[in-house]
């Protein structure tokens, strides 16, 4: 595993602002493969009768559909960071496509992951984070108000009002980040953050994956399929919720080769 770790000065921009580009993590290759993919769950979606030409796509749990999806959970480049931050003890929680056409009278969106309890939890500078999320960009966002996704610095540090904000993502500390394609940001549930309206001519095209320390439910799936968990490797099966038969349904306690499976050194294959 290429073990590419947070420099000093991403810990810091971690620490104080809530959230870090990462440059380049998605090869070429990469990205016109997932793009592929992507395009063609778009083009089904569209075919459906109920929805309009133009829609936006947001699709949860695509680990199950394609494996190209599968290859993301521990993806040799984020997911050392991944477990940096967090520990050898998380979830996957969720995995997400998400496709922004061009939508001149959109007003965009700005949150904080978790739900109503969640939003209230802020964990303090020494603490491990509940929850990060990894945005893969798949598409050039070099201008601002193309559908970008958009993070208030320093805000996970501070509540998030239950009205929201009327301006939404426009406030005025806010940030729509430009990246390029192969791009990921990586954030924690209380970063103020969402996206602007898509006022360019493309739609953005992005992966979101999820993860949370393991005593935590998944978001978009109660139980990983078995035909699944037939595709994927021991550490795989682990991050989306297979601990075997060691206390069934307990996470609050992971089992006892959890560092081992999760965050061996070796290269973990599918068990045979």
């Amino acid at each position: 595993m290429n073990h590419t770790l947070l420099t000093t000065e991403q810990k810091r921009t971690w620490k104080d602002e809530g959230y870090v580009i990462l440059k380049g993590v998605l090869s070429s290759r990469e990205i016109t493969d997932l793009i592929a993919v992507v395009d063609q769950m778009y083009d089904e979606y569209l075919q459906q009768p109920d929805v309009k030409q133009n829609a936006a796509l947001d699709r949860r749990n695509v680990m199950e559909e394609n494996d190209i999806f599968v290859k993301l959970i521990d993806h040799p480049v984020t997911f050392p960071i991944v477990l940096e931050l967090m520990t050898p003890y998380v979830l996957l929680g969720m995995s997400e496509v998400t496709v922004r056409p061009p939508d001149l009278e959109g007003r965009g969106i700005l949150h904080t992951d978790g739900g109503q309890a969640m939003r209230q939890i802020r964990v303090t500078d020494s603490s491990l984070p509940l929850q990060i999320k990894i945005h893969y960009f798949l598409t050039d966002l070099h201008s601002k108000d193309s559908g970008n996704f958009t993070v208030v610095p320093g805000s996970h540090k501070r509540p998030f009002p239950e009205s929201g904000f009327e301006e939404g993502p426009y406030l005025a500390d806010a940030v729509q980040l430009c990246v390029n394609a192969g791009d990921a940001a990586i954030f924690p549930h209380a970063l103020w953050h969402g996206f602007v309206a898509n006022k360019s001519a493309d739609a953005r095209k992005t992966l979101i994956y999820c993860y949370v320390q393991q005593f935590l439910r998944a978001f978009d799936y109660q139980a990983a399929s078995a035909e699944l968990l037939a595709r994927c490797t021991a550490r795989q099966r682990r991050l989306i919720g297979d601990i075997g038969e060691w206390r069934p349904g307990s996470y609050f306690y992971s089992p006892p080769d959890q560092v081992q499976i999760v965050a061996g050194t070796e290269e973990i294959g599918s068990d045979e």
